[in-house]
């Protein structure tokens, strides 16, 4: 009784290789209605042209072949009812057999999560916050503590330093002004030396009084 009972539901299989199994089962049996179903649109249209060739000259063999028709055209019925229920219930299949692997898969997931976090708390994830930003302080403290100055042995007076940058800021001022007292001046190329009038006149009258002077010689 057991043995037949396991044999009749398989025991404990695995859901996904029974839905494939289901599956393949259900499309095989698609393939095998599609072939009755192109086998019996064959046999109406034989019967069809048999009611036409025998319409006029044979009434009792046409309206023989019309019944024959109408038989097939039936059983072509049926088998399309059939088939739309198994593709329904290949479509079901598919979907479920989606919705449990996507289900395993969030579930795989969750359980991943779960090992992560199971040491974690927001208890324990504030006081890991606060002891980095401890430790961050006291590692700035430690830094200023070691670049600053008098930690050194350097007293350095703020007052002192302003007066020497003053120093040097007036010393650099007084070179630029004596630099710029030494700048040669250039007259453009090209341009001509315009004399004022008054050296002119002078110019004049020094040439008159040089006449004067060697006519006198000459006539000596």
């Amino acid at each position: 009784m057991m043995a037949s009972l396991m044999s009749y539901f398989g025991g404990r299989r695995d859901t996904k290789q029974t839905a494939r199994e289901a599956i393949v089962g259900l499309r095989e049996q698609l393939l095998m209605i599609e072939k009755k179903e192109e086998h019996k649109q064959r046999q109406i249209n034989d019967e069809t042209r048999i009611a036409r060739e025998n319409a006029v000259s044979n009434k009792t063999a046409a309206t023989a072949a019309l019944r024959r028709r109408k038989i097939h055209e039936a059983d072509l019925q049926r088998l399309a009812g059939t088939r739309l229920q198994l593709e329904m219930q290949v479509n079901t299949l598919e979907s479920a057999n989606l919705n449990a692997e996507t289900m395993a898969a969030m579930k795989h997931g969750a359980d991943a999560l779960k090992k992560i976090h199971g040491n974690m708390s927001i208890v324990n994830v504030d006081n890991t916050m606060n002891a980095i930003i401890e430790q961050r302080e006291i590692a700035n403290e430690i830094s200023e503590m070691i670049s600053n100055p008098s930690v050194a042995g350097i007293d350095l007076d703020e007052d002192e330093l302003k007066a020497e940058l003053a120093e040097l800021e007036q010393e650099d001022l007084n070179e630029r002004l004596m630099g710029a007292d030494h700048v040669p001046v250039h007259t453009p190329a090209g341009a001509s030396r315009v004399e004022s009038p008054r050296q002119s006149t002078t110019t004049e009258e020094e040439e008159a009084e040089l006449k004067e002077l060697q006519a006198a010689l000459a006539m000596s």
